[in-house]
């Protein structure tokens, strides 16, 4: 199992994001700097932890060192769910253009593997931070030209409470295993006035499970808890945390979702 090393200077300011430097797929000390969202500093205020161990895995590590599969998630009854790492590994497509034509302000891309998204954003002058729990993922984001960090979203970041959207594609709403927790969490990490894109699963589904990332020929990683929700219980989920619904689109049979913080209600007159 590999270690994020502490990032010294998480600092925000003048609008960058600047790329940083990945020595033998670790993430070192520096490695990402500078980290603006809309001024002011923002300083790491502890040590990285040790990253989960699941997206170490080898099949994981494997299957992006190829860029490609077979790769699925499988639960304990013993159903796969296919993991995509083809569309992964590539370049944005169509569905994914439609997510990243509708972000604001900088953007923080939660789970963002082997970097798609984040490289796209920089090439067209986004200010953007991906963040992964697996140092394969992160040193491919930053060979693709993106700034990323090897880090939870559970963990202390850069420019909390100032990004002005956040990602969860490609089932990254599943993270954690509590899809109610994590958006609360990502609450705490986008502006007042903040964006929230999801992917949701095509089918009408709830469900919190156990699962394996494996390569469906016999290599398997540790179990790790993991959610899927479709649309209705991802606006439902949403909305018991302070999310409300801005608009649901669909785009090559992927379905998106975003979302914003609900404003308080205002106070009455009378009220001390």
């Amino acid at each position: 199992m590999s270690t994020a090393e502490t990032v010294r200077d998480g600092s925000v300011r003048d609008g960058s994001v600047r790329e940083g430097s990945v020595h033998d797929g670790s993430v070192r000390e520096g490695s990402v700097h500078d980290v603006s969202v809309h001024g002011g500093a923002v300083r790491e205020r502890t040590p990285a932890r040790r990253a989960a161990a699941p997206w170490h895995a080898d099949p994981y590590v494997r299957a992006l060192h190829a860029g490609r599969g077979p790769l699925f998630l499988r639960r304990a009854d013993g159903w796969m769910l296919p993991l995509d790492v083809e569309r992964w590994c590539a370049d944005a497509d169509a569905a994914d253009r439609t997510v990243l034509r509708r972000c604001q302000g900088p953007i923080l891309d939660i789970g963002c593997g082997p970097g798609r998204l984040v490289a796209a954003l920089t090439l067209h002058g986004h200010p953007c931070l991906g963040i992964d729990v697996s140092q394969a993922a992160v040193a491919r984001t930053v060979r693709a030209g993106g700034p990323a960090l090897c880090r939870s979203v559970f963990e202390p970041l850069p420019g909390e409470g100032r990004w002005g959207t956040a990602l969860l594609i490609d089932g990254n709403i599943g993270i954690g295993g509590d899809p109610r927790a994590l958006l609360a969490r990502v609450a705490q990490l986008t502006a007042p006035d903040g964006l929230l894109i999801a992917e949701a699963a095509a089918a009408d589904v709830d469900e919190r499970v156990r699962v394996r990332v494996d390569d469906g020929r016999g290599d398997v990683g540790t179990a790790f808890p993991w959610a899927r929700v479709g649309v209705r219980a991802l606006l439902h989920h949403a909305q018991a945390v302070g999310w409300s619904p801005v608009e649901q689109w669909t785009a090559r049979d992927r379905g998106f979702v975003s979302l914003r913080r609900t404003p308080p209600l205002p106070r009455s007159g009378t009220e001390r």
